[in-house]
């Protein structure tokens, strides 16, 4: 029987990035669909994080890279700066999602952000993500262009903070069980092992995580 994960994410969260390493780590042999949702953590008009303020690099250096280096994660802190904003890459993600692609399009922003230092934010680079994982680069230029999945992202918005209440990325929902944060992998499984196939609309039982990024 199918189980499901729903992973809130914003492309910019390193955490986001190690959870999903246990993620597929604990799911390993287990019939999981992941369903990801957008949860900007610093939407406009809040200015994003620069690379020169001390807060990501103490981050970085007492938190992100000591749990890459323990789950064996390749990642590092981007240069790029201020950090982009990711509604543009929300965008592409609802487009992709919408034809069956959207781990495949979470996975390779992340991917993209944390270990090419590819700038995310750029519709020329979310282009060439998209194309990469099965979309059409020109259709994706022209989606963002028009703002066809803007709507469609803000709804998404209204979702995770309204109806869910999420504060701070990842949070993952199995089933009634709800992770603030990266959960450890035997977490992980044991809740999938009890679960039943639909994740519920209405968490409860929080866990906190390892760490997690918030606002």
């Amino acid at each position: 029987m199918t189980k499901q994960i729903t992973i809130y994410t914003d492309y910019v969260c390193p955490y986001c990035l190690l959870a999903e390493h246990i993620v597929e780590e604990a799911t390993q042999e287990l019939d999981v669909e992941i369903k990801w949702c957008p949860f900007e953590l610093r939407p406009a008009p809040v200015p994003t994080l620069r690379v020169e303020d001390p807060y990501l690099p103490k981050v970085w250096k007492q938190s992100v890279y000591p749990m890459a280096e323990r789950l064996g994660v390749p990642i590092k802190l981007p240069a790029i700066s201020p950090q982009p904003r990711t509604d543009k890459a929300f965008e592409v993600f609802a487009m992709a999602d919408e034809q069956g692609l959207g781990h495949a399009f979470s996975m390779r922003a992340l991917k993209a952000f944390f270990q090419e230092e590819r700038d995310i934010g750029n519709p020329e680079v979310l282009a060439d993500l998209g194309s990469e994982v099965g979309l059409e680069r020109e259709s994706v230029l022209n989606a963002l262009a028009k703002g066809t999945y803007r709507e469609r992202h803000r709804e998404a918005l209204r979702h995770a903070r309204e109806d869910m209440a999420i504060t701070s990325v990842p949070t993952i929902v199995v089933g009634k069980q709800v992770f603030r944060g990266v959960p450890s992998q035997g977490e992980l499984r044991r809740v999938l092992d009890q679960t039943t196939t639909e994740a519920s609309h209405n968490p409860h039982q929080p866990s906190p995580g390892v760490a997690g990024t918030t606002r």
